[in-house]
């Protein structure tokens, strides 16, 4: 009898040890899968982003073996003493408010309009989404003709209304501005196929119900439409956010920052600063302050937005 439950007790212990291993397996098993694209993220963003915080604390050349500690020192300056990094601070958060506010929003108008059934609609989104497939220097070309002060074709138009031409990327209170404009020309077909894709995914039964109901077009979009484009809205806004906040190269290629700084973005001082002059501490500092501002502005929003669609 005792042998028998001796047996019974090892078959048991046996068994919970198999159901642990298999539970553990299957624990494993998608952790086996993300190790690829965990070691790449380590390797490409997490290590890298530690190694620049680290080069943010010295004075250093980028060539010399020797680094001078200077602890918080660079970022002291950033904010006390370099001027042009509080202009670019100013540039990246107007940038960033026009981005949100009209980037967005004319990708959404873009978005609803082009969701409607009408003739040749598929032509129309192609025209609106491919500038997004141009590289940002090709765009940044194309925009100085546009701008060009003699040449350029909204002068053109303006001389034949007689109105005098305009030094677009010139003028230090409009050239933020006028690359902006090119610059949204470009991104917003992304956007916009975004909330295309977020629009077609809804389900028609709720619009049917609120046209019995009586409701109108606005208060089907505001009622019905927008809370379902909770999640596109995450994606799109994360997108902008960070395209806005690390916008370099079209600035770069259009007005290199002038003039008189006046263009001048958080990127391109951090360039600057790093490949100019060779004040890689400063450079990795300002890129550090831009870490920073996106994810203080980021993953607050995507915390609430997803806490939203879980209501």
């Amino acid at each position: 009898m005792k042998q028998e439950l001796i047996t019974e007790q090892k078959i048991t212990i046996n068994t919970a040890k198999m159901v642990k291993r298999t539970q553990l397996k299957k624990q494993l098993k998608p952790l086996l899968f993300m190790a690829p694209a965990l070691v790449i993220y380590l390797l490409v963003i997490v290590i890298p982003t530690f190694y620049t915080f680290y080069l943010s604390l010295f004075e250093w050349n980028g060539v010399s073996a020797e680094k001078v500690f200077v602890g918080i020192g660079n970022y002291v300056n950033l904010f006390f003493n370099d001027t042009v990094f509080s202009k670019g601070l100013k540039n990246n958060v107007i940038w960033t408010v026009l981005s949100l506010v009209f980037s967005m929003g004319f990708a959404l108008i873009l978005a609803l309009l082009l969701n409607k059934s009408f003739k040749g609609r598929a032509i129309f989104r192609a025209v609106f989404y491919l500038p997004f497939i141009l590289s940002n220097i090709v765009v940044a070309i194309i925009w100085v003709w546009i701008y060009h002060p003699n040449m350029g074709l909204i002068n053109e138009v303006l001389n034949k209304l007689g109105i005098e031409s305009v030094a677009w990327l010139a003028d230090p209170k409009i050239a933020l501005y006028a690359v902006f404009v090119a610059a949204t020309w470009q991104h917003v077909g992304s956007s916009m196929v975004i909330f295309l894709a977020g629009l077609q995914s809804m389900s028609q039964e709720p619009f049917e119900a609120a046209k019995v109901d009586g409701a109108n077009s606005f208060q089907a979009f505001y009622n019905i439409t927008l809370p379902l484009l909770r999640e596109t809205f995450i994606i799109v806004f994360a997108t902008t956010l960070f395209y806005s906040m690390r916008v370099f190269d079209i600035i770069y290629a259009m007005t290199g920052g002038g003039p008189a700084h006046s263009t001048q973005v958080l990127a391109s001082w951090m360039y600057y600063q790093g490949f100019t002059l060779n004040n890689i501490g400063t450079g990795s500092a300002i890129s550090m302050v831009l870490l920073f501002l996106v994810m203080i502005i980021a993953v607050p929003y995507i915390l609430w937005q997803g806490k939203k669609s879980h209501v």
